[in-house]
């Protein structure tokens, strides 16, 4: 795979990445051939877009600086008609319930990925901790698909991700206080680890964004419940990592950081795609994205007076992000750390936790009326539809 460097790359002028309809909107992807890690990376890639686009909204309200908002306007245009295009890859005869097994095949093999390749410590252990959580998810929607379609979820994650319980869902659910985080020093850390944090606040926000939106359409009472509950989870995984990143840092600065974050993401999925219709894709969006950043940092340097050279301080990022299978590591995470809960910012076993931890109490309410991750399994057990760990 060829390196990403940012500095050499050549981008293509705003105004010329204006797409029409029918550039924008494009074929999607057949669902029965289509490789699993070609499918992750268009929900990736959509929640990485969607993520620029909210960020870049919110601080549009924030300032005052007509010619940092007009730059900005037109970037968020752009990123918008990407997440369009890429988020109308999905084809119409996936189901939510299909869709929603590749969001947790993401969850988990891009956060083993990322957490691989953290040298915080810190942030590398946050990683660990929703990872076991996120793969208790994908076997749990896994007993929903087999019920309510009796579709084995192994035939959409072709057997390259793993699906058998990690940390029991009910016992995930946790009082907002127990999600707090240490976040790093933004000068402190390597841009890698800048990457990784954009790259999975923007996976767990799209992946919450699609629950709340789409649980609702399932009639079955099961199903509702089911998404509410995970849902919810992911809303907390969204607090925990948002925090991890450091919050003393420009507005231009996070922006540019942004950008050359969906840059990278776009040009690691060109260097790993197999379908070639796809690779143009992202090969395109990667060489509008690397204009969007050296845009922005072209702001930095007229209004703070700063190069993001210097804070960046390499010329190459690595490694890139790859969708690959993680059986090995997820298993041994799960080995070490499926008792491990949160508590004052740091992770202990359950059994190490004080009788007063405000997540007892919240547990204990939330969980009152019965919890549908442990029904939807009691269920699939009693009726065997409990989906085969794949070797």
């Amino acid at each position: 795979m060829a390196a990403f460097k940012p500095f050499e790359m050549r981008g293509i002028q705003l105004e010329d990445q204006i797409m029409s309809w029918n550039q924008m909107i494009q074929h999607p992807y057949d669902k029965n051939s289509i490789d699993c890690y070609t499918r992750t990376r268009v929900i990736l890639m959509n929640g990485i877009e969607n993520n620029s686009v909210i960020m870049s909204h919110c601080m549009d309200r924030m300032l005052d600086n007509n010619e940092i908002k007009r730059q900005l306007a037109l970037i968020r245009r752009i990123d918008s008609q990407h997440q369009q295009t890429v988020n109308w890859l999905n084809p119409a005869n996936q189901s939510v319930l299909e869709t929603t097994i590749g969001y947790e095949q993401v969850a988990v093999d891009l956060t083993a990925n990322l957490a691989k390749n953290e040298k915080d410590d810190y942030f590398r252990q946050v990683l660990n901790f929703a990872l076991l959580e996120d793969f208790d998810h994908l076997f749990r929607y896994g007993c929903l698909l087999e019920l309510l379609h009796g579709i084995d979820p192994n035939m959409i994650t072709q057997g390259k991700t793993e699906i058998k319980p990690g940390r029991p869902t009910m016992l995930e659910h946790r009082h907002p206080f127990d999600e707090m985080r240490k976040h790093w020093s933004k000068d402190a850390v390597s841009v890698k680890t800048h990457m990784n944090y954009h790259t999975i606040v923007s996976a767990e926000q799209q992946t919450m964004l699609f629950y709340k939106s789409h649980g609702m359409q399932y009639t079955d009472d099961l199903a509702r419940k089911l998404y509410a509950e995970i849902a919810e989870v992911e809303q907390q995984h969204v607090s925990q990592y948002e925090q991890v990143g450091d919050p003393n840092i420009s507005t231009l600065e996070r922006m540019a950081l942004i950008q050359l974050n969906e840059a990278y993401n776009y040009f690691s999925c060109a260097e790993t795609e197999v379908d070639p219709r796809m690779k143009s894709i992202w090969q395109q969006f990667a060489e509008h994205e690397i204009q969007h950043f050296h845009t922005v940092n072209e702001l930095m340097k007229q209004h703070e007076g700063r190069d993001i050279r210097d804070i960046m301080d390499v010329e190459t990022i690595e490694p890139l992000i790859v969708f690959e299978s993680n059986k090995d590591y997820v298993n041994k995470i799960l080995e070490e750390q499926v008792s491990w809960q949160a508590h004052n910012m740091e992770f202990v076993p359950e059994d190490q936790l004080p009788s007063d931890w405000p997540s007892f109490t919240y547990r204990n309410k939330v969980n009152a009326d019965g919890v549908p991750s442990e029904i939807v399994v009691e269920t699939a057990r009693r009726e065997a539809r409990i989906p085969s760990v794949s070797i």
